[in-house]
């Protein structure tokens, strides 16, 4: 991990947005804490939905200096303007991704709990690694990112790392010196007060 007293905060968009209401209230959760990054992650696949929503995302983002990435989609992260890319299937395709986006874009991925993985992405040039989920759960085959792997990460690799999924006061407690970043999605869009959701999340943190 980094000499930062906490972890940096990454944002993760809701896989729908009503664009009457999400641009005001993502700018009004970004105005009250330091947010690093935003990952658009929409379920669409519809090409014009997601422009339309990564026009609006990246003005109230790059109105305020954060970086903007979008899940999965190299050739819309280059043509809408966003700074980078989001990648879900680990160290697959990052070298490509870099190769279409150039270095200055950010290159990020998710590797599951996947030790092997994670490490195969930051040698192929990812800009972070991401893990989780952290909290248990019932989906899939129920596979979570433990507390050992967050730790191994951080005194023996010099990439970024990032958790993400499930995120509770007791896991980000237990994962505050371990990860660079806590990115959340849910923990905070599915509060009926989002920036109020972030600020107990970052209490937590400082705890």
């Amino acid at each position: 991990m980094s000499d930062q007293e906490t972890p940096q905060l990454y944002l993760i968009t809701p896989p729908e947005l009503d664009l009457e209401t999400f641009p005001d209230q993502l700018a009004r959760v970004l105005d009250t804490a330091d947010i690093a990054c935003i990952r658009l992650a929409l379920s669409t696949q519809d090409e014009g939905v997601i422009a339309k929503a990564a026009d609006a995302c990246r003005v109230v983002a790059h109105e305020r200096d954060i970086a903007i990435v979008i899940s999965d989609h190299v050739i819309l992260a280059q043509n809408l303007g966003l700074d980078g890319v989001h990648l879900g299937d680990g160290a697959r395709r990052v070298r490509r991704a870099r190769e279409e986006l150039g270095q200055d874009a950010i290159v990020g991925t998710y590797c599951g709990a996947s030790r092997h993985d994670g490490i195969s992405a930051a040698e192929a040039g990812a800009d972070y690694v991401s893990f989780g989920p952290i909290g248990a759960n019932a989906l899939g085959d129920g596979e979570q990112a433990e507390t050992d792997l967050f730790s191994w990460w951080s005194e023996m690799i010099e990439v970024p790392v990032v958790a993400e999924g499930l995120l509770d006061v007791k896991n980000i407690q237990t994962l505050t010196a371990m990860t660079d970043f806590f990115a959340f999605g849910d923990e905070i869009w599915a509060s009926d007060d989002p920036a109020a959701a972030l600020q107990g999340l970052i209490k937590a943190m400082k705890a």
